[in-house]
């Protein structure tokens, strides 16, 4: 690997560091700037297939601005400086992770090889193991960042911001009627864990199994194992759901010998699993369907808002005027759930819809699609991979936010295919 690829082995392998400071996902914004150094010595710059509809999602997301003031009905709120933070921290966001891929994209199999950029993924999958475990036995572990220290109060005690610079081991919420914590170390919320697990999952199989000898083999068994711990608890059905079609896209697109082992270790894994105390957590989970009625009300509530705006949406999320239990606003003591659920927070697809209209929306998913249709035949073990993962990114803009951390992997997997 050579000097030019060090940016990203600092942003994957030294994720810890930069959860421990307090920049967690924002670290991408830091490593963009060595990487958009490298890029203009490069220049030209090679762009992937498909290119010109992140570039308009971008330039959608600078013209949703002009909208920062508006507020459409069943909404509330004028404009203030946290709704301007939020906008600037996606736009530096969005930006950032398009240098990230273009940079990846554009270093030779020489300086950055693929099967190592695979296994810096691998070692990020390990470190996010072991926050889920860290969440699991210590979920009361949070402490005040050094990022946190030197930002001025109107910035560092705004919600979205603190979200995400606090380091914490666990989201504590009643999902199965009592209290109980759900891993989120070292990300921002315990959806983003579900999500990222799932994505880095699949490339630590390819790296430290698929492409592994022996020694590594046995090393991933022990960390896969180890991992079915944080992911039940997680009570994150999303992530299950991930998993589950994810073996199901293995043994439909692998044949012969590969297709056959896959289904055996799949089987063994499932009875060991049914045969653990983790059982009963799923089966409590799958009969306490908590967000549901969340999730109805904000997104009926997103798609009325964005047809009011429908084509550059509102440049960031609203609050809306109530939730699904009440018309009231604001927490009492007969309803301590009662508040302002923020429209556009179940799904990358429902912040694209409220934030850059259904425009932004069909460039997103365009955009992976496209990225699906081209790269289909490649039947190599990061190709297949690659696919994948693409088709998490589609089923998972559904149910979780692709800000922060997420939209980082999304976008280094598409440039592990675009480099295949």
């Amino acid at each position: 690997m050579s000097r030019a690829a060090w940016p990203i082995a600092a942003l994957l392998i030294g994720y810890p560091v930069w959860w421990a400071l307090g920049f967690g996902g924002l670290s991408v914004i830091v490593v963009a700037v060595p990487m958009a150094v490298v890029l203009w010595r490069r220049r030209p710059i090679r762009v992937p297939r498909g290119f010109g509809l992140w570039a308009l999602l971008l330039a959608g997301y600078l013209i949703s601005g002009l909208m920062l003031a508006e507020s459409p009905p069943g909404t509330y709120g004028e404009l203030s400086a946290g709704r301007v933070i939020g906008y600037l921290m996606r736009l530096a966001l969005y930006t950032s992770v398009v240098v990230m891929m273009l940079y990846l994209g554009n270093l030779t199999e020489r300086e950055l090889p693929q099967l190592r950029l695979v296994r810096m993924l691998g070692v990020l999958f390990v470190t996010t193991v072991a926050g889920g475990l860290l969440g699991v036995f210590f979920p009361a572990f949070s402490y005040t960042a050094p990022v946190q220290l030197l930002l001025p109060d109107w910035i560092g005690g705004n919600p979205f911001v603190q979200n995400l610079i606090q380091p914490t081991a666990a989201q504590t919420q009643k999902v199965l009627g009592y209290a109980a914590p759900r891993p989120e170390a070292p990300y921002e919320w315990a959806n983003a864990w579900g999500s990222n697990a799932s994505v880095l999952l699949v490339w630590f199989v390819i790296g430290w199994w698929v492409y592994g000898r022996t020694r590594h083999k046995v090393f991933a068994t022990v960390v896969l194992a180890l991992a079915a711990i944080p992911i039940v608890y997680s009570l994150n059905r999303g992530l299950w759901i991930g998993l589950g079609l994810a073996v199901l896209y293995l043994i439909v697109r692998v044949g012969g010998r590969t297709r056959i082992l896959t289904c055996g270790l799949v089987a063994t894994a499932a009875l060991a699993f049914v045969l653990s105390p983790l059982a009963s957590l799923v089966a409590q989970r799958l009969d306490r369907p908590h967000s549901n009625d969340i999730r109805a009300f904000t997104v009926s509530a997103t798609l009325a808002a964005a047809t009011h705006s429908p084509v550059i949406g509102y440049g960031n999320t609203r609050n809306a005027t109530g939730n699904h239990r009440s018309i009231t606003t604001g927490k009492t003591p007969w309803c301590p759930t009662c508040g302002h659920p923020p429209l556009g927070g179940d799904g990358q697809l429902w912040l694209l819809i409220i934030t850059q209209g259904f425009t932004g929306a069909l460039l997103y998913a365009a955009f992976f699609l496209g990225a699906i249709r081209r790269h289909w035949r490649d039947r190599s073990p990061i190709g297949l991979a690659g696919v994948l993962v693409m088709g998490l990114v589609l089923l998972y803009m559904f149910i979780y936010d692709g800000l922060v951390s997420p939209l980082s992997l999304y976008l280094i997997s598409f440039a592990l295919l675009w480099r295949n």
